[in-house]
C-alpha cells in the first residue's frame, strides 16, 4: 500500500513539472512576443518621412469663388442653314466643309429655265391686259362724247366704264404675276446669309432638290457661347455677367466666359433651366466641342486649406499638419467652398494661419512621425513621400 503511494506521489510531481516547464516556455513566447512589438512601435516612431515642398500648403486667408459646376457643348451663336426656294436641278455648287463664304455670296444655282418662261409668260399676258386697257379706254372716250351729244344713253357710258375698269384690273393682276415669278426666278440663285464656314454640304451638283430642301449649313466661328443646362434651385444664384473659367476639349488652355442670357422658361419634365454663356477668346474652337468648369456666383474670404488634404476617416474631419518637424493631426471644421487660382479650397477651423498642412495626395500619416523636406521644391500636387529608417 505504501508502495503504491510513493507511485502515485512520482507521478504527481512529474506532472507538475511539465505545467510549470509549459507555463515558463508561455511566459517566455509571450515577452519576446512585446518586446518585438515595442521594438516594431520604436522603429516606427523613429521613422522619418520625406516630403518635398509642392506636399505642403500653408494655410492662409484667401478669396475663394464660389460656383455652380457647369458643362455643355460650343454653339455658334450666328447660323444659317441654306436651302431651296425653288424646285429644280442644283447647279454649280462648289463650295465644302471648311470653305469660307461671305454674307451674300452666290454659293449655287437652281435651273432657271422653266422660271424664266414663266417670266415671260406672265409679261405678254401683262401686255396682253395693257393692250385690253388701250381698247377699253378708247370705247369709253367715244361714248361718253356720244352721250354729252345725245346720241346713246347714260347707260352705255356706265357698261364701258365697268369695262375700263376690269380691264385695269386684270392688267394689275397680271403685273403682279409677273413679280411672283421674277421672286421665284430670283430664288433659283442660293446666296450665303451670313459670313462664315461651311459646316455641312448636304446637297450635289446634278441633284433635283425640292423646295426646302437643305443645301449647305454655314456657322459664324468668330462668336461662340455655351448652352449649359442648371437645375432649378442652381439657376436661382446665376446672374447676367457672371464669369466662368472652362476646360474645353483638346485645348491645354482656360477658357473665359460670361453669361450672356438666361432662359427665362424651365424646360418641361426635367424642371432645368438654359443658361448661355459667351466664349470671350473664340480663337482655334469649333462648334461641338465639349467645355466645362464652374460659374463663379459668389466670393468669400476665409482661412482655407485645399479641399483634398481634409481627411475624413476618422469620426471628425481633420487634416494632417506639419508641427515640430512631425505629423500631428488636427480636428478641422469646415466651411465654405470655392476656387483659388486653379485648386478647390475650403475654408476651415481650428487652424491657426500659417499652419502646414500636408495634400491629399500623400496618404495616410502616422501621428508623430518625423518629417524632412527635400531640397529641390516639388511641383504643386507633390510626390510620393520617401520613409527613411
Amino acid at each position: 500500500m505504501t508502495k503504491r503511494k510513493l507511485k502515485w506521489a512520482a507521478i504527481g510531481f512529474v506532472l507538475l513539472l511539465l505545467i510549470a516547464f509549459s507555463v515558463m516556455r508561455a511566459l517566455s513566447s509571450r515577452k519576446a512576443q512585446q518586446d518585438a512589438v515595442a521594438q516594431s512601435a520604436a522603429a516606427q516612431v523613429q521613422s522619418v518621412v520625406e516630403l518635398a515642398q509642392g506636399d505642403v500648403v500653408k494655410v492662409e486667408m484667401r478669396e475663394l469663388a464660389q460656383g455652380l459646376p457647369i458643362s455643355g457643348s460650343l454653339k455658334a451663336v450666328n447660323s444659317a442653314v441654306v436651302k431651296a426656294r425653288a424646285a429644280g436641278e442644283l447647279q454649280g455648287l462648289t463650295v465644302r466643309e471648311g470653305d469660307t463664304v461671305k454674307a451674300g455670296q452666290v454659293l449655287a444655282r437652281v435651273d432657271a429655265t422653266e422660271y424664266l418662261a414663266r417670266v415671260q409668260q406672265a409679261q405678254q399676258q401683262a401686255d396682253a391686259a395693257k393692250t385690253q386697257i388701250d381698247i377699253a379706254q378708247r370705247q369709253f372716250d367715244n361714248n361718253k362724247a356720244l352721250v354729252e351729244q345725245g346720241f346713246i344713253s347714260k347707260s352705255a357710258l356706265d357698261t364701258s366704264l365697268n369695262t375700263l375698269e376690269g380691264a385695269k384690273a386684270t392688267h394689275k393682276a397680271a403685273l403682279a404675276a409677273v413679280e411672283m415669278n421674277r421672286k421665284t426666278l430670283d430664288d433659283t440663285v442660293l446666296r450665303s446669309p451670313i459670313s462664315g464656314v461651311v459646316a455641312q454640304r448636304l446637297a450635289q451638283t446634278g441633284e433635283r432638290v425640292a423646295v426646302d430642301a437643305r443645301v449647305l449649313e454655314i456657322v459664324d466661328l468668330s462668336q461662340l457661347e455655351v448652352e449649359a443646362t442648371l437645375s432649378g434651385a442652381d439657376s436661382v444664384d446665376v446672374r447676367l455677367g457672371q464669369s466662368a473659367v472652362l476646360q474645353v476639349e483638346g485645348t491645354s488652355r482656360p477658357v473665359l466666359a460670361k453669361v450672356a442670357r438666361i432662359n427665362p422658361s424651365a424646360q418641361a419634365g426635367s424642371r432645368s433651366v438654359l443658361t448661355y454663356l459667351s466664349i470671350a477668346d473664340a480663337a482655334g474652337l469649333r462648334q461641338g466641342l465639349f467645355a466645362q468648369g464652374t460659374l463663379a456666383t459668389a466670393q468669400a474670404s476665409a482661412l482655407a486649406a485645399p479641399l483634398s488634404a481634409v481627411r475624413t476617416d476618422k469620426p471628425a474631419p481633420y487634416v494632417q499638419a506639419v508641427e515640430n518637424n512631425q505629423v500631428a493631426h488636427k480636428t478641422v471644421q469646415t466651411g465654405a467652398r470655392g476656387e483659388s487660382g486653379k485648386e478647390m479650397m475650403v475654408a476651415v477651423t481650428g487652424l491657426a494661419p500659417g499652419a502646414l498642412v500636408i495634400r491629399g495626395n500623400i496618404g495616410p500619416l502616422r501621428e508623430g512621425t518625423a518629417v524632412k523636406f527635400t531640397s529641390a521644391p516639388g511641383a504643386p500636387g507633390g510626390s510620393s513621400p520617401k520613409t527613411a529608417p
